[in-house]
């Protein structure tokens, strides 16, 4: 009886770890989004975390004639790469970010993790 005991605990604690590496640490997508950076900001309770947001402009849209705005929310995964952020503000970006199951609090609130800068340039009005 202590042998089934012991396989079913080994079982599900191999089955626990596996999930918790699917749902935290496996990146789901790797990609890039380009567009005007609105903020960056460091925040949280315990773990301070540096989050932002960069807006990106559309012309597809549901009603004719206007155009859509995506929200683009995503959390820094360097402090080095959030003051690079924070100097270029208002510019447009693109940006290279990883895309996880779940978020953990020391790594940011957001899925996406942006990891680091492709271009950065100056809007033309």
């Amino acid at each position: 009886m202590g042998r089934i005991v012991t396989w079913v605990f080994l079982l599900l604690l191999i089955v626990g770890a596996g999930f918790i590496y699917w749902k935290f640490y496996f990146v789901l997508g790797e990609g890039a989004r380009d567009g005007e950076l609105n903020y960056v900001v460091k925040k949280g309770y315990v773990f301070k975390t540096w989050e932002g947001k960069i807006i990106q402009s559309g012309l597809r849209s549901r009603s004719a004639n206007t155009v859509q705005s995506y929200d683009f929310d995503f959390s820094v995964a360097s402090e080095e790469l959030a003051q690079k952020l924070l100097a270029n503000q208002g510019k447009l970006f693109n940006l290279h970010y990883k895309e996880y199951q779940g978020a953990l609090p020391w790594r940011g609130y957001s899925r996406y993790v942006v990891d680091s800068i492709i271009s950065i340039t100056e809007i033309s009005r």
